[in-house]
């Protein structure tokens, strides 16, 4: 339709030389005209990089705030580098993590982010062998070595359970995540690093997978003959749950409260809610710049957390 050579198209398409003005014009024009797409399948096959302009990213679930913001911070580090990024979550199933992974892989990507849920990640090293760059984000790989970015999961809870002893609490409960979730140990691991030496008793409720489990085990918690004065919740989603708790029994004014992760509106409920916060938008940026910088050494970054006051965790004990 343009009366040129394919050479010529091809120039244009890709933008590889310089071609006579109005001899582009044309190619365009019938691009229009025809309604043409790039088949970019087609187009990898006749580069000797064999490179997609595309990476895969796997979390644990796309409706989670937290994560939605990991796949922000890896896609404003890929997109201005022409990079697009598919997404699809793993919902805490191992062979779910993998199936996407291959999935990812069958389709040519370049690279792969993940936030790892199975207990080994070995089936990659093929892929990585291969050439795909692998980074993961959130949780360390298990039997092989690999580039990671995580958050300071203990020593924020160390931080968040020294906070509510310093508010006169001996009765501080803890409730987790499933203990298969490596966030869910470290975060456990920093309560009980914060108890330990205050000849404080460990009150434990773990296992608990959303805020419905949550909001359950906090009115258990309070129904004991000796309840706790103070929880601290190490998931944003338990979080939540154990604030509709608190308000159902009118009692968020009276037990103090401290949560692993921000939560939406957690500053507009009354009181706000005092919250140990990742950068989840930063942990997925630093894991888009590893995954690009493809350096052959492993390295681990570890970014700090903050301890954010705003009213639910400065409840004195009673």
């Amino acid at each position: 339709m343009a009366g040129v050579s394919l050479a010529t198209v091809s120039r244009v398409i890709n933008g590889t030389a310089d071609v006579r003005p109005d001899l582009a014009e044309r190619v365009q024009e019938a691009v229009k005209l025809l309604g043409y797409r790039r088949d970019l399948t087609a187009s990898t096959l006749r580069r000797a990089d064999r490179q997609s302009a595309s990476i895969g990213l796997i979390i644990e679930d796309v409706s989670n705030p937290f994560f939605s913001a990991v796949h922000r911070g890896v896609e404003d580090v890929a997109r201005p580098r022409g990079v697009l990024t598919f997404v699809g979550s793993s919902d805490e199933r191992p062979e779910r993590e993998r199936e996407l992974a291959e999935a990812f892989s069958a389709r040519g990507v370049d690279g792969l982010v993940i936030v790892p849920c199975a207990r080994d990640q070995s089936y990659l090293l093929r892929d990585r062998q291969a050439g795909t760059g692998i980074v993961f984000v959130d949780r360390p790989p298990r039997f092989m070595a690999g580039d990671a970015v995580l958050s300071d999961n203990a020593g924020g809870s160390r931080a968040a359970v020294e906070h509510l002893i310093a508010h006169g609490h001996r009765r501080i409960a803890f409730l987790g995540d499933r203990l298969s979730v490596f966030t869910a140990t470290e975060r456990l691991r920093g309560y009980h690093e914060a108890l330990r030496g205050e000849r404080i008793p460990e009150l434990e409720r773990t296992e608990l997978a959303d805020s419905a489990a949550g909001e359950h085990a906090v009115r258990e918690l309070l129904a004991l003959p000796d309840p706790p004065t103070a929880l601290f919740t190490g998931q944003n989603l338990i979080t939540i749950g154990a604030i509709r708790a608190l308000r159902a029994l009118g009692r968020q004014r009276t037990v103090a409260l401290v949560g692993f992760d921000d939560v939406v509106l957690g500053d507009l409920v009354q009181p706000g809610v005092t919250v140990v916060a990742q950068d989840p938008y930063a942990l997925g940026r630093r894991a888009g710049e590893l995954l690009f910088a493809r350096d052959p050494e492993p390295r681990s970054v570890v970014l700090p957390t903050r301890l954010i006051l705003r009213g639910s965790g400065e409840i004195p004990a009673v």
